[in-house]
Formats: C-alpha cells, structure tokens, sequence
C-alpha cells in the first residue's frame, strides 16, 4: 500500500469539501436570518477551519509519496474519502441542530454525500438557509463523487484515473482510452454541469424562487431528494414543478457516458444500450401498472391525478431519488411491493442513482433464462450480451458475486437492526435498511414519505449510515477496507 499517495490525495478530496463549505458561508451571510447569522456562519467557519486542517495535515504526510498507483490505492481512497467527508460535514449540522446529536449530525452528512435522502431533521422551513443548501450542495457533490471531480483535474494518475473513476461512478470505462481518461471525466462533469444549470432554470421557470430552484436542483440531478420543505415537493403543488422533476431525475438515472455519446451526435448507441431500453420499459410500465391500481383500487379516483402522481414517485423511487408527492406508504399492496423492488433495482451503471443498477438486473434474468435452459439442453453454448457487446465469463460471474454479496448483506442488516430496535415492527426495520442500503431515503410504515428517522436509536442511525456508503460505493471500497491484505505496504 502506498500510504504516502494515498494520504496526499485525500488532501485534494477535502479541499473541494472546504470549498462547499466555503460556499455555504456566503449563502449564510447573504440569506441567513440576523438571529442565526452568527451561529452559521461560526458552524461554516468551524468546519473550513477543520477541513483545511485536516487537507493540510495528509498532504504534509504525503508529501514525498511515489506515484505507484494500483487498485488498492483507488479502493483505500474511494472509501477513506467518503468516510472522512461524511465525518466532517457533520460538523454544520452538529453545531446548527445540537438536538440531532453526533449520530444524528453523522447520519444527515453521509444521507446527504451518499444521495439517499434519508434524513432525521424536522421543520426544514425553521432551519438556516446555509444549512439547507449544504444538505442540498453534499448531494450535488455526491452525486458525481468527490473523486470524479478531482480525477478530471489530476493528470498524472494516469492509469490510476481510469480505476478511480470505475470505482467511484460505477460506470464502463470499456471505451475509455488511458491516455485520455481525465478529458473524458472533464467531459462527463460538463455534462453533470450542463444538466443542472438546465434544472436550475427549468424549476425557477415552473414557479420556484431562485434558492429554492438551486437547492432542488442539487438534488435532482444528483437523485438525492433532500428538499427545502418539509412536504418536499408536494409542499408546492405545481405540475409543472413536477414535470421538470419528472425530466431530470431520469436523465440523472442514465448513464453519464451515454448522454456523452448522445451530445457528440452518436445515437445509435442509444438504440444499442440494453440498460437505457430495459430502464425506460420499466418506468413505463411501472407507471401505467400503479396508476392502473390506485383508480382500481379507489385510492385516487381522479385518473389524471392518479397519472401524474404514479409517474412522479415512480421515477423518484426507481432513480432512488426520494422526492414525494404523495403518501406512497397509505397506497395498497400491489403499489408499494412494485415500488419495493424499483428501489432495488435502482437507476443506469455510470449515474448519479442508486440501488444495484439495471444492467446487474439484465444480466442476472439472462443468466437465469440460460441456465433453465442448460438443464434440459447441457451442451447448449450461449453468450450473454448486453449494450451489443458479448460479456465475458468474468464479467458475469462478478455481477453474481456482487448479488449473493448484496443479499448476504442485506440480511444480516435486517438482523442486526431488530436487534438494536426492539421497538419497531418487522415492517419498519426492513423497511430502514431497504431504504439506506439502496439509497432511497423513505421507505415505508414509521419511516414512510412523511416520516423521518429521527426515533431510532444513535447506534442504529449509525449502522444505516454505514450502510448508505456501502451502498453508494457498490460494497468493495469499503470491504476492502476489513481486509488485512488490503494495508500490507508496498515493497
């Protein structure tokens, strides 16, 4: 393990969190009330003190560090990063919201950088402003990832880029060239860049003032979901607010590379991607399937507001972006059991979403199909394909893996928070760790739409926090992290 490098470039990772941080200050003194101004902006000031300390501190360590740059580095930067970016963007909420206390303060900070939107703050409409465009700003600049910004300004990784983008997006790098991996990352962040001015300005044309058009913005290209209101975007009852919702949480759903591909004018990769067919089909038939039932069922007896309503918080489930516009926990059982597997599956590989990705989901139905197959026809030879190209035997025994691993998890987790909320019905707990370890936010029963998950105890909304970054992170930067080999130091 290079330790030097690995600590020098952590430094770079919290420089742009002491910039965010930098930002909110000037959000405090220009909108923050006269009564909270000082409290605010001495909680920003606090937490650019630490984080420059802190940035100061790993580069001095690593200042004289080699550039041997291999997986292990990028998975030790990917997960320390987070963790170190979640511990100090607690400290806003630690010192502006003392109620929540320091598990409380952690849990909204990684919710935030990790974009589940999970969140244990009450009455947003009485909190600073500063302190609800840094919960909005960590989803932004979750959403992308810390280390996707500075790999487009680091040349000299070389190599090492192409891991820490693959690691960090959970994207293809198959068409990336080494040579010029860090043009293409810069590309990728014009278009995450491109993405959210067109928000800003769709949400702002729909009827929303400018702070309030930026913060959700920030959370929906990001498919993050905090929200400047405590009803979220049900609090403004617009259409139009909700159409432009609609659009962006699905372009922030599919892959980054592919818009790319699309702005350069090659739309036949469009046609070619299985991921965005099989994404698109989804939602369409999710959408009319749930619409169908709560007109059946007589939940909403208005078929447009049953369209409109089914539409929304299906692409919000589905993008796991977790904005609500209706109490989805009151719907009938058909309706929360389909949205229950959307947030499993989650949005594109190489977006801003969460949950396992449709191209894991594709892969795994075809794998299943083929071995039905082979049970009544052994010597059949088949090739899995997916977005035109063939996958090889290791590419798809790893995305098995990553399923068993994703499912061990998720069962132990259902375990191990019953044990530590004995108070809570089995509903509530499976719902918790549904919700955070896909990336989600709400889920249902106590922490439904309307709910928050503020009554759980410190060491449960410390678990759930830990399954948020493993979520966000895809399971291996943070395993690795437990593994003995992974901190053996270079020869």
């Amino acid at each position: 393990m290079n330790f030097a490098l690995v600590s020098r470039l952590l430094s770079v990772v919290l420089l742009v969190i002491a910039l965010a941080f930098a930002s909110c200050l000037a959000i405090s003194f220009l909108l923050d009330a006269d009564s909270v101004r000082g409290l605010a902006s001495r909680a920003f000031l606090a937490a650019i003190g630490t984080t420059l300390a802190a940035a100061a501190a790993l580069y001095w360590a690593g200042r004289n560090a080699s550039q041997r740059f291999f997986r292990r580095e990028a998975l030790s930067i990917i997960g320390l990063g987070w963790i170190i970016c979640s511990l100090l963007g607690s400290i806003p909420y630690l010192i502006l919201t003392p109620e929540i206390g320091v598990s409380g303060a952690i849990f909204e900070s990684v919710s935030g950088l990790t974009t589940t939107g999970a969140s244990v703050l009450e009455q947003l409409e009485e909190k600073p402003a500063s302190l609800l465009f840094w919960r909005a700003l960590s989803q932004w600049i979750g959403g992308m990832g810390v280390v996707v910004f500075f790999v487009a300004i680091l040349g000299f990784l070389g190599a090492g880029a192409k891991l820490l983008y693959a690691n960090e997006a959970s994207g293809s790098t198959v068409e990336f060239e080494e040579s010029r991996v860090q043009s293409t990352v810069l590309r990728l962040i014009y278009i995450y860049l491109g993405l959210s001015a067109a928000c800003t300005l769709g949400y702002w044309l729909a009827g929303m003032g400018w702070f309030d058009a930026i913060c959700h913005m920030f959370a929906t290209v990001a498919t993050g979901g905090f929200s400047t209101r405590t009803e979220s975007i049900a609090a403004f009852q617009n259409p139009a607010v909700e159409l432009v919702g609609i659009v962006f949480m699905i372009l922030g759903a599919i892959s980054f590379p592919l818009i790319l591909s699309m702005v350069r004018g090659r739309f036949r990769k469009l046609r070619q991607n299985t991921e965005f067919i099989a994404f698109i089909g989804i939602l369409t038939l999710s959408s009319i399937t749930i619409a169908s039932v709560i007109v059946l069922d007589g939940t909403d007896k208005e078929v447009l507001h049953a369209i409109r309503s089914s539409v929304f918080q299906t692409v919000s489930i589905m993008t796991t972006t977790g904005f609500a516009t209706e109490d989805f926990a009151q719907w009938s059982a058909l309706p929360q059991s389909l949205l229950l597997v959307l947030m499993v599956i989650g949005g594109c590989s190489g977006s801003t979403a969460g949950g396992i990705k449709v191209n894991r989901v594709v892969v795994a139905l075809r794998l299943c199909v083929l071995t039905v197959e082979r049970s009544f026809r052994s010597r059949v030879v088949r090739q899995v394909r997916m977005n035109n190209r063939v996958l090889s035997d290791q590419a798809t025994n790893d995305i098995a893996m990553y399923l068993i691993l994703t499912g061990a998890i998720f069962l132990v987790s259902v375990q191990v928070v019953s044990l530590f909320e004995t108070f809570f019905l089995m509903d509530t707990n499976l719902s918790a760790v549904h919700a955070c370890f896909f990336n989600i936010g709400p889920g249902f029963a106590e922490v439904g739409p309307t709910q928050t998950y503020a009554p759980f105890h410190s060491r449960t909304k410390l678990f759930l926090s830990l399954l948020m970054i493993l979520g966000r992170l895809e399971l291996y930067a943070i395993l690795a992290l437990f593994a003995p080999y992974m901190w053996k130091r270079l020869d």
